[in-house]
């Protein structure tokens, strides 16, 4: 689904990314692991249009989608969530979600209120309740606990109808039952989906994932199935330090 073929960021003299060749199939987890600086978030922004690379492309459903702004590479089918939540805390739960369902079917219409799509109530409905909101609906997005939070971002990035979800440290802050609920959500929603994620928590991947790319310097330093990632020397050596 997702290829890059030889995917280079400069920054002045410094290079973030390095020649860097990575795919992904369809319907697989793919984690992203590697040390803080190894230039996980800078090809994550790469793939959704918030950084140019420098040279080198990204290839979605064999459509080159290098350089697009990050609104055409959505539109594409990539969606993702950030590190700090990003959602609209004085709206509530449901308003987070109608707002991107309807961004991919109707747009805006300053003659039709949004009540008046009955899809699109629907399809916001049945997005709550696939990540475990359906209940919460009417509540306020700011008065949510911080799981809740970060689910209901998984759940607006859900609503704008995605083939790849990319969630980018989407545990960050949780408590150890907040964690083991996101990554049972991740593997349900990942049955009609194509995931890349990046995770610092070792035991969280090493369950998730079908597959981990191991950064370091902006190159890639592994890539594999999670055994083999473990039992990997180099990989030992530079990050997971056994």
């Amino acid at each position: 689904m997702l290829r890059t073929e030889g995917l280079t960021i400069r920054f002045g003299g410094l290079t973030a990314l390095n020649n860097v060749n990575v795919g992904i199939g369809r319907g697989e987890i793919r984690a992203i692991i590697g040390p803080n600086g190894a230039g996980k978030s800078t090809f994550f922004n790469c793939v959704t249009g918030v950084l140019r690379p420098t040279s080198g492309r990204i290839l979605l459903n064999g459509n080159d989608i290098t350089g697009q702004p990050p609104n055409l590479i959505s539109r594409s089918g990539v969606a993702r969530s950030y590190q700090i939540t990003n959602i609209l805390p004085n709206a509530t739960t449901l308003e987070n979600v109608r707002i991107a369902a309807q961004s991919r079917r109707h747009g805006w219409n300053m003659f039709r209120h949004y009540t008046e799509f009955r899809d699109i109530i629907d399809k916001a409905q049945a997005v709550l309740a696939s990540v475990g909101l359906a209940g919460k609906a009417d509540e306020l997005a700011s008065n949510l606990s911080h799981g809740e939070q970060r689910n209901l971002e998984i759940g607006i990035a859900l609503a704008t109808e995605p083939q790849l979800l990319c969630l980018d440290e989407p545990t960050a802050g949780m408590s150890a039952a907040e964690t083991h609920d996101t990554m049972q959500l991740v593997r349900k929603i990942s049955k009609d989906l194509t995931i890349l994620i990046v995770e610092h928590d070792m035991q969280l991947v090493m369950e998730l994932a079908d597959r981990i790319t191991v950064f370091h310097y902006g190159e890639v330093l592994a890539d594999g199935p999670p055994a083999e990632i473990q039992s990997n020397p180099r990989v030992q050596e530079v990050y997971l330090k056994t």
